[in-house]
């Protein structure tokens, strides 16, 4: 991460994003490049991209060798379960839904994904729990060396995504949104469908894979879930695709069709560290990451959140930073005692991570907290 001070640092003129966020870039405006892609939407040749779409669709079912014609990555939640019906009930697909399990689940999220494999819309669902040792020693290693707290479960979202393809002869797996591309980041593949093994590894692994594989000292089997063979991929003709390609990404209309289909849960307050209650709900993890994200880069989940929202036109700018000072920098307590126990970690030992990764040029640390240098402007 570069260096940072309070006079170069600045926020885009429409939304929240941060100049500070990893590959983000702004227009002469002010815009970032999510506000941007906001209005490009509004112009695309949607039905063109559906002709793209169908076109692969047929040319999967018609070439396939398995049973399956394509796989959903599917935790419960809004967007895999969203995406998943399209494909089936909308396309026809004989879909595959698959959920890797995360590391310190949470209720609501359990029951979420029993909701959506358990109704009479009967999904086939697969549920890959990898070896727990190696899991945990991911996630600790990407927590320490990366501030990245559920590293080794981010890998397996492609890595055991990838290799259940191949073993089961499947040549096409949708996501949900390029979050590089709706939320500010990378828009190498804004016109491209498909994305390859190089383009997870650069923006979803951030290029350190094989630096944390070598150093977690795990054997060649412990880690069969946390790899892939670049050329074992490039050999097989596996598509991987983002479904917000194909028509215009809308994570609030994901929630509202979800909780009328598949009787959808929320958590009964807020989420830490942000105003909304209906996303990123299977795990306790996601708290810390969001926090870390914060002490790294200035930006925490509410900044996220309230970004959506704005660029939906459900929230002004200034709403938006209203709830952005009031919950961005929310330490979450309440999971404390789980990552003390999951990290095998005292307090200190704990605290001294967050303590690394905070962004000094950033954060001053006040009675025991990091707080913010810098007011949203």
């Amino acid at each position: 991460m570069s260096k940072t001070n309070n006079k170069n640092i600045f926020w885009c003129k429409n939304c929240l994003n941060m100049s500070t966020r990893p590959r983000i870039t702004f227009d002469e405006r002010g815009f970032c490049n999510a506000c941007q892609w906001m209005e490009e939407k509004q112009k695309l040749n949607w039905p063109e991209r559906e002709k793209y779409l169908k076109k692969i669709l047929n040319e999967t079912k018609k070439n396939k060798k398995g049973n399956y014609d394509c796989i959903v990555p599917c935790s419960g939640g809004k967007d895999g379960s969203y995406v998943a019906y399209q494909l089936r009930d909308k396309y026809e697909m004989n879909v595959l839904t698959v959920t890797v399990r995360p590391p310190l689940e949470l209720d609501v999220g359990e029951k979420n994904l029993k909701n959506f494999t358990k109704t009479k819309d009967n999904f086939e669902h697969m549920h890959i729990t990898t070896n727990n040792k190696s899991m945990q020693k991911m996630n600790k290693l990407g927590f320490i060396e990366k501030g990245s707290p559920y590293y080794g479960w981010i890998v397996t979202v492609f890595t055991s995504i990838i290799r259940t393809a191949l073993a089961h002869k499947i040549d096409l797996v949708f996501y949900g949104e390029d979050g590089e591309i709706e939320y500010g980041g990378s828009t190498q593949n804004k016109n491209n469908p498909i994305f390859d093994f190089k383009y997870i590894v650069k923006n979803y692994f951030e290029g350190d894979h094989q630096k944390i594989c070598k150093k977690s000292g795990l054997s060649k089997n412990e880690l069969h879930h946390f790899t892939l063979d670049e050329k074992e991929f490039n050999k097989n003709n596996l598509k991987l695709t983002h479904w917000g390609y194909y028509e215009p990404w809308d994570p609030y209309r994901n929630y509202l069709f979800v909780k009328e289909k598949y009787t959808f849960q929320e958590t009964e307050t807020a989420n830490v560290g942000t105003f909304t209650n209906f996303a990123q709900n299977d795990q306790s993890i996601f708290a810390l990451h969001t926090y870390l994200m914060y002490l790294k880069f200035g930006f925490g989940r509410a900044t996220q959140d309230a970004g959506i929202e704005i660029r939906r036109g459900a929230m002004t700018r200034e709403q938006g930073k209203n709830l952005v000072n009031l919950y961005d920098n929310q330490y979450p307590d309440k999971f404390e005692s789980l990552y003390l126990d999951y990290y095998q970690m005292t307090k200190d030992e704990f605290q001294n991570v967050l303590d690394n990764h905070a962004n000094k040029d950033l954060f001053e640390k006040k009675n025991g907290r990091w707080s913010p240098k810098f007011k949203i402007s």
